[in-house]
């Protein structure tokens, strides 16, 4: 059994509820959000953490699809902003190790605070 759980989802494997999808990319729901749209977009080759991106294959061709599929979702699901977060390494609060970026929007996301407690979003 594949253990990366992305790499699942990626590989239809476990069920999401897509919103977006390419050739290298997928977009689905949350299944924990914390804002009213919680999108994740994932690469569907496995690149452990947006640190790793400069020296893995396929994470060229991923964020060039990023780019376009965070346009065309926030048309459809955020139309009056979004915020997208990466969360890096264990200090930096990611749990799934597989690249992946989360748009948070549907409401007032507020400022990001220096010294606030993180919220944890992975």
């Amino acid at each position: 059994m594949e253990p990366c759980i992305f790499c699942r989802i990626a590989r239809g494997l476990l069920p999401c509820k897509k919103v977006y999808e390419t050739d290298t990319l997928l977009a689905f729901h949350d299944i924990a959000p914390i804002a009213p749209v919680h999108i994740l977009f994932i690469p569907k080759v496995h690149i452990p953490s947006f640190h790793e991106l400069a020296v893995c294959d396929g994470a060229l061709a991923w964020m060039n699809d990023l780019m376009s599929a965070v346009r065309i979702v926030a048309d459809e699901y955020c139309l009056n902003g979004y915020r997208l977060v990466t969360n890096i390494g264990a200090d930096g609060g990611q749990v799934v190790d597989h690249v992946h970026i989360h748009m948070l929007g549907g409401q007032p996301i507020g400022p990001m605070r220096v010294g606030a407690q993180p919220a944890s979003i992975d």
